[in-house]
């Protein structure tokens, strides 16, 4: 039988203060939009429902630059105990609000070539080879976005601290099947990897 997912949503992660950058990453401008609005707006495209993305830090700011009206905003107050604490909070309001969902696409709001090509492998991959989790895999990477069934939620729900759903993915190896997504190695955590996105636009 394996595990099948019906009814599949989509979790962006966006509530870090982006130290390393200096100034909020998710406001920066990308694709004549900012980087969280161009994830959401893929997320959007790929007409999984719901779109859930967990806002912390600089929170007013960042909700001005979305266009909510075909988003769900979720504020995680605990954002500052890191990563996880987003993971736990984001799959305990779907959990309350949509029940019907049995899978969950974990992305991050600051991998800019995210596409719906990717979020719609991972369903595909999940459907054929029918195991608990799908994740991209990147230079010897495995992670974001990465798709879960919800046999899995209880586990991804006991994360602390500021460890994603990767640690989950390498602990259940045997579980996951893998899409490959070459670019999903660039993540925007400097101003340095900042500019060289914009100048590699520009080839």
């Amino acid at each position: 039988m394996g595990y099948v997912i019906k009814h599949c949503g989509i979790l962006i992660l966006a509530a870090g203060s982006s130290s390393r950058m200096g100034k909020p990453k998710q406001l920066l401008a990308f694709e004549g939009t900012t980087l969280l609005a161009h994830v959401a707006k893929i997320a959007r495209n790929s007409k999984l429902h719901p779109v859930v993305v967990v806002l912390g830090a600089n929170e007013e700011l960042i909700k001005n630059s979305l266009d909510v009206s075909q988003l769900i905003v979720v504020t995680n107050e605990n954002w500052q105990e890191g990563m996880a604490s987003s993971i736990v909070k984001g799959i305990t309001f779907i959990k309350e609000k949509y029940p019907e969902v049995d899978g969950i696409i974990i992305a991050v709001g600051d991998q800019p070539h995210i596409n719906e090509t990717q979020l719609h492998q991972l369903l595909e991959a999940q459907n054929k080879m029918r195991l608990p989790i799908a994740a991209c895999s990147y230079a010897g990477v495995i992670g974001t976005p990465a798709l879960f069934h919800q046999t899995v939620f209880p586990e991804l729900m006991t994360l602390k601290g500021d460890i994603g759903a990767k640690k989950i993915i390498e602990k259940r190896i045997q579980d996951v099947v893998t899409i490959n997504f070459d670019k999903g190695i660039i993540d925007i955590d400097t101003e340095k990897e900042y500019q060289d996105l914009l100048k590699n636009q520009k080839c």
